[in-house]
């Protein structure tokens, strides 16, 4: 419910910012068009709610602001799309640049100009075959016949430099209202275009380098499916449209001409004929009857020829011609039009040879179509008999398809013009949506959901990935915002079920521990020379494998698993002394041979005890690592340690730094009846061991750790 009273809002401020922009948009064009000004000041409120509130108002301002002209200026439709283009231009150039810079400001003149300038001035040249307004004919005029320069250069010269002016008066006003609109009211505005937390620049950016790898993105489906779709209609009504209104209207023309030749049939005397073919313009009544064909073919609309022809099976001969009265306009006097004279005979047309027999008997014909390279007609013939019954003569009306074809470009043009407009805001429309209710969204989610993985079992990243999903606030009161939702329930109940499971971890770990320390006990207990060895040990061994992290040694093998293994399991290195009996165990003095193997044999029972252990206990690495120091523990750099001899690096190395761990303990508690040294002295035994005890590393790192080491041993060594 609250998602949807922030969308309702965000809608209301949106479409009050439109209204308020198409007001100053129309006033001021309104103002500047009662004033007769060569400039127009209709984008102010275009460009003022475009920067405010992003490409889609600003490109419905423009649209709206041209359809609302229209009231004055019937023209001003056309000029939407123009608009439309510099709403795009000035959000994309304003959007990432400081707005109140000269250069920023200056740019922003010169390319809006450049775009109004242009195609405006192509706009008139295709549609009113020049420049609407009066001063800037005149004025291009001027340009082209004082500097040599085409008339079409020149008026885009002197159109592109008023939007400048334009422009400059445009921009400074709609920036300045930007400036002075409060940074809160600013946010709100920005926010609304949103449907859920604002993104900033960088969080679009990671959306974007995120969807990099996506072959085609939703976007870009979206709006071409919204635009092919848009086109297809469009250009599917405008064919039929224009098929329909052409179709119509040659059946109109063709009514016409048959109507007139008809009528015109019935005004001439068909026994005075061959008497206007003798006589001409002396005979009686010649000129009565062709003012009377005049007269008709000034009233009839369309029609651009009526003449009255003999026709034989060869030649036509002309007997009355009146043309279009249209045509007197391109000359100085009505002597000076081109007409066929009395008795001018011609050949017959091709077209008219199928019906020559019905020509000659007086039968109706239907009309002609007459296509040639000037002109495209349709004629229609109408019989004149004498008071015999007799055909002496036809009389023929053309009405011309030429200036049906011609309006329809120019009105195919006018409709492009529009479409543009109505499709720029069309697309506007669509990726907003797209954006807002899909794109965005949806990588949002699918950007945290990532980050929630990537988290693993990191608990504090986990919650943190939560937290950073959940802020998102998506709302776009469809089926996005319910995957949302249960995407945040889902990775909730995931990051607590982790939670419950660490917790379980963590205690059945403990537990673990707790039965190692009391196994390792157990065996400690049997040896009354053991002196807390196992504790020590346990200790060396994690500073020691730490040092070799800060070190960056073993950089493939060294983990945080691996540190925790080391750590949990180094008490169980000597759980094979469990089968070795109390009175070799705890005998004083030195060990005979055979004793001595017995003594050596706990290693092997070491690694027996751990594998049958980690046979049962699958999946326990710790206990690998476990089996490793039990069995290597007392084996040498240099290969003569036992059980098996092994040298280098093909001791395990959880067993090379037991081994120095080992053997300090040994040498400062005098473990095993051997001589006990001062700390000192068993560090500078551990120094000379190295390279053929103990693996050089794993000195390295005990000796860079002797503070650490030092704490251990004064803890376990109070005496």
């Amino acid at each position: 419910m609250k998602g949807k009273q922030v969308v309702n809002k965000d809608i209301a401020i949106r479409q009050l910012i439109i209204i308020v922009g198409i007001t100053i948009n129309v006033l001021l064009s309104y103002f500047v068009y009662l004033l007769d000004l060569p400039i127009f000041l209709d984008t102010i409120g275009t460009i003022a709610v475009s920067i405010l509130a992003g490409p889609f108002p600003g490109v419905a301002v423009a649209m709206l602001t041209n359809v609302l002209c229209t009231a004055f200026n019937e023209v001003a439709i056309y000029f939407g799309f123009i608009n439309t283009l510099t709403a795009i231009f000035a959000y994309w150039y304003v959007k990432n640049r400081v707005t109140r810079s000269f250069k920023t400001v200056s740019f922003l003149i010169l390319g809006s100009a450049l775009i109004s300038g242009i195609l405006g001035a192509l706009t008139q040249l295709q549609v009113f075959s020049g420049p609407e307004s009066p001063f800037i004919m005149s004025t291009s005029k001027g340009i082209s016949s004082a500097t040599g320069i085409p008339f079409v250069l020149s008026f885009i010269l002197v159109n592109t430099i008023l939007h400048i002016l334009d422009k400059g008066i445009t921009v400074g006003l709609a920036l300045n209202i930007n400036y002075f609109v409060p940074e809160k009211y600013k946010q709100i505005i920005n926010d609304g275009k949103w449907r859920q937390k604002s993104l900033t620049e960088d969080q679009i950016k990671k959306l974007r380098n995120w969807s990099k790898g996506v072959r085609f993105s939703m976007r870009v489906r979206l709006t071409l499916v919204q635009f092919g779709v848009s086109i297809g209609l469009i250009l599917l009504m405008s064919i039929v449209g224009m098929q329909m209104f052409f179709k119509n209207d040659i059946a109109e023309k063709r009514d016409t001409a048959v109507n007139v030749a008809k009528f015109a049939a019935t005004m001439i005397n068909g026994d005075h004929i061959n008497d206007y073919l003798r006589e001409g313009e002396d005979y009686p009544g010649y000129k009565e009857t062709s003012l009377g064909l005049q007269t008709i073919r000034n009233n009839a609309a369309g029609l651009q020829y009526l003449y009255v022809v003999k026709i034989d099976k060869e030649n036509t001969t002309f007997i009355f011609d009146v043309p279009d009265s249209s045509v007197y306009e391109d000359y100085e006097t009505e002597k000076d039009v081109v007409r066929y004279p009395v008795g001018y005979t011609m050949p017959l047309e091709e077209e008219f040879k199928p019906y020559l027999e019905d020509l000659l008997a007086g039968n109706e014909i239907p009309p002609v179509e007459i296509k040639t390279q000037w002109q495209w007609m349709i004629a229609a013939y109408s019989p004149v008999f004498d008071s015999n019954g007799n055909c002496v003569c036809w009389v023929g009306a053309d009405a011309s398809i030429n200036y049906i074809a011609d309006y329809l470009m120019d009105f195919m043009w006018r409709i492009l013009l529009i479409m543009f407009g109505v499709m720029t805001v069309i697309l506007a429309f669509s990726m907003w949506t797209t954006n807002a209710y899909m794109v965005y969204p949806i990588n949002s989610i699918a950007v945290g959901v990532e980050d929630f993985i990537q988290a693993g079992d990191d608990q504090k990243k986990l919650d943190e990935a939560i937290r950073a999903l959940r802020k998102l606030d998506i709302h776009t009161d469809d089926e996005v915002e319910r995957l949302y939702y249960a995407i945040c329930d889902l990775t909730l109940n995931q990051a607590e079920q982790m939670r419950s499971i660490r917790h379980f971890s963590e205690s059945t770990a403990r537990m673990q521990d707790g039965l190692i320390i009391t196994m390792a006990d157990l065996v400690e207990k049997r040896d009354v020379n053991s002196g807390a060895h196992i504790q020590k040990t346990a200790a060396y061994v994690k500073i020691i494998v730490e040092a070799l992290q800060k070190k960056g040694y073993y950089a493939g093998k060294i983990n945080q698993k691996f540190i925790s293994d080391l750590s949990r399991s180094a008490p169980l290195h000597d759980i094979g002394k469990i089968n070795v009996p109390d009175n070799v165990l705890n005998k004083m003095g030195e060990y005979t041979e055979e004793e001595y193997e017995i003594i050596k044999s706990h290693t092997t029972s070491g690694m027996k005890i751990l594998e049958n252990a980690i046979s049962t206990v699958a999946g326990e690495n710790y206990l690998k690592e476990a089996r490793n120091m039990a069995a290597y523990h007392h084996e040498r750099w240099d290969g003569n340690g036992y059980p098996e001899g092994l040298h280098g690096e093909v001791i395990p190395l959880s067993a090379r730094i037991m081994a120095v761990a080992n053997q300090f303990d040994i040498w400062t508690s005098g473990k095993n009846d051997s001589k006990q040294y001062s700390f000192d002295e068993a560090v500078s035994l551990v120094e000379e061991g190295a390279g053929t005890e103990f693996d050089p590393k794993c000195v390295e790192a005990f000796l860079d750790s002797l503070p650490e080491i030092k704490v251990i041993y004064r803890k376990y060594n109070k005496n």
